[in-house]
């Protein structure tokens, strides 16, 4: 008889991180790219909640969400630079597409290939880098590297922005974008520290 879930899990604690990762991962996908709201998976229940309205005009360039059964915690602060704690949030993940996808809440097939370090008020919260396991123009794609200048541009310009409010300090930082060696570091520490959050999957 083949297994099924016959009630909705939760996105953060109950669907698998992937098929293989750290290259291949789940992307459990919070917000698109034609969102100007910023959603955030209520972590008592699982759904989807308001989080807060974006004041500047930037959109997503990207798909974004988190990897499942993943912890930004000690493990993940320790391995950037300046960063006092993880920030207790699963692991954020941003998944390049070709064509527009509107939906929310969705699962994605991704293939890790870099990422950004990014600090929010001295707590590691780093943003993975992926595109579409299949996609047609960017499934090529193995680095952070080989993607347009332009395109790592945006999404850096996006994350250094979005929470900023006017005529308050901004205490957000990001370094150098890293491929998929040190994504794959990051990820693999951020799967450790779930488990010694959360424990093993039943």
């Amino acid at each position: 008889m083949k297994s099924f879930s016959q009630w909705r899990p939760h996105p953060w604690h109950g669907l698998s991180s992937g098929a293989k990762p750290p290259r291949r991962v789940h992307a459990y996908i919070e917000i698109g790219p034609f969102d100007m709201v910023k959603y955030e998976v209520d972590k008592q229940s699982g759904y989807l909640r308001v989080d807060r309205s974006v004041r500047s005009s930037s959109q997503h360039p990207s798909l974004y969400g988190f990897i499942p059964r993943t912890l930004c915690a000690n493990r993940v602060r320790d391995l950037m630079d300046g960063a006092d704690s993880g920030d207790h949030d699963p692991l954020d993940i941003c998944v390049i597409s070709e064509r527009p996808i509107s939906r929310v809440e969705i699962l994605v097939n991704a293939r890790v290939i870099g990422g950004l370090p990014m600090c929010d008020h001295g707590e590691a919260d780093d943003k993975i880098i992926a595109v579409i396991e299949d996609d047609p123009l960017w499934s090529e794609i193995d680095d952070i590297f080989n993607l347009p200048p332009a395109l790592i541009d945006r999404l850096m310009h996006y994350f250094l922005t979005y929470k900023h409010v006017p005529n308050t300090p901004n205490n957000v930082s990001i370094g150098q974008p890293y491929g998929f060696e040190h994504a794959a570091r990051v990820i693999e520490a951020a799967l450790a520290d779930y488990v010694d959050e959360y424990g093993e999957h039943p």
